[in-house]
């Protein structure tokens, strides 16, 4: 590619997740961490498919058409990035797009240090890998965080800030971003190869709404539900599998420093039985909803007699489990 790697590691920010385990019955939780990153490394041969899909199929579980990641055939010709620029988008803020105006995206089973795409075969048709070759920094983005990392298939996938970068095949049009959040595990990069995550001064927060009143969010203001036939006791349980949690996204975990006006009582994330992180409020799993599309809308409420938006407190709005 035209931009070299200057030797330098990049440093990103390990986050963790507060445990609680006595009040959720955890007997552990997900800690997400990244470490210092040598972009541009090799990615190990052959371990490609350690990463398992979990119950369901389809992009519920983040994979491919069926869930698969066995093969390591080479995927179909990606039309080179060219020049990358930063889009503006109302929800995420900064984001990373081609010379074409598509959106890249991370995937959180992939690692940054170092740098190792885990999306391969079916999955590399869902999410196409970005080609290394012809990719330049435009305005705003450091060409230091740029890289290339070499994939199972021994074609060369540029990453950012270490994280292997990816399209995403339902991303028809310049700005699209249906990729956001799928399966709880793909998301929009940012210029710094962090995910985007908007303006809002906190992962989780609250907002008054005029019909429901004081709900949960999430970081970008879209509004928080919670499903009726999970469990939170003895410990979390997620009962939204496959083509369910592609309708019902996953919120992703967050340390309970980054929220505001939410109980810290059950705030925690855990690894569900499928392996996507989730996060819980009073031990109660979490969601969005894919019908909700701008920050503000509350279209998942009541869905179906078992969705509902959730309260600082856990509690359900209107339902009385």
């Amino acid at each position: 590619m035209k931009t070299s790697w200057r030797g330098a590691s990049m440093v990103a920010t390990a986050a963790s997740v507060l445990v609680l385990t006595t009040a959720c019955g955890q007997d552990n939780a997900t800690t997400p961490s990244s470490a210092a990153q040598n972009v541009g490394a090799t990615a190990a041969a052959g371990d490609y498919g350690s990463v398992t899909a979990g119950a369901g199929t389809g992009a519920g579980n983040g994979y491919g058409a069926d869930g698969s990641q066995a093969s390591s055939a080479p995927t179909a010709a990606a039309s080179p990035a060219g020049e990358l620029s930063v889009a503006k988008n109302p929800e995420l803020g900064s984001v990373l797009t081609d010379k074409a105006g598509l959106t890249l995206y991370r995937f959180d089973a992939d690692t940054a240090n170092p740098p190792k795409s885990n999306c391969n075969g079916d999955c590399a048709t869902t999410w196409p890998p970005v080609p290394a070759d012809d990719a330049t920094a435009g305005a705003g983005i450091d060409k230091a965080l740029l890289g290339e990392v070499t994939r199972a298939d021994g074609t060369k996938q540029l990453t950012v800030g270490g994280w292997p970068a990816y399209r995403y095949a339902k991303d028809v049009n310049s700005g699209d971003v249906n990729g956001q959040g799928v399966g709880g595990k793909w998301f929009a990069l940012a210029p710094n190869g962090k995910k985007a995550s908007g303006s809002s001064s906190a992962g989780l927060s609250t907002r008054k709404d005029a019909k429901l009143g004081e709900i949960v969010v999430d970081r970008n203001g879209m509004t928080v539900y919670r499903f009726v036939k999970d469990k939170a006791w003895p410990k979390s349980v997620s009962n939204c599998t496959g083509a369910c949690l592609e309708k019902w996204p996953a919120v992703a975990p967050v340390e309970a420093s980054d929220t505001k006006g939410v109980e810290k009582k059950g705030l925690m994330g855990f690894t569900r039985s499928d392996g996507v992180k989730q996060m819980t409020v009073d031990c109660w799993p979490i969601y969005t909803f894919s019908g909700d599309k701008a920050a503000g809308e509350t279209n998942g409420q009541g869905v179906g007699g078992t969705w509902y938006a959730v309260r600082p407190d856990g509690k359900l709005v209107g339902a009385s489990k």
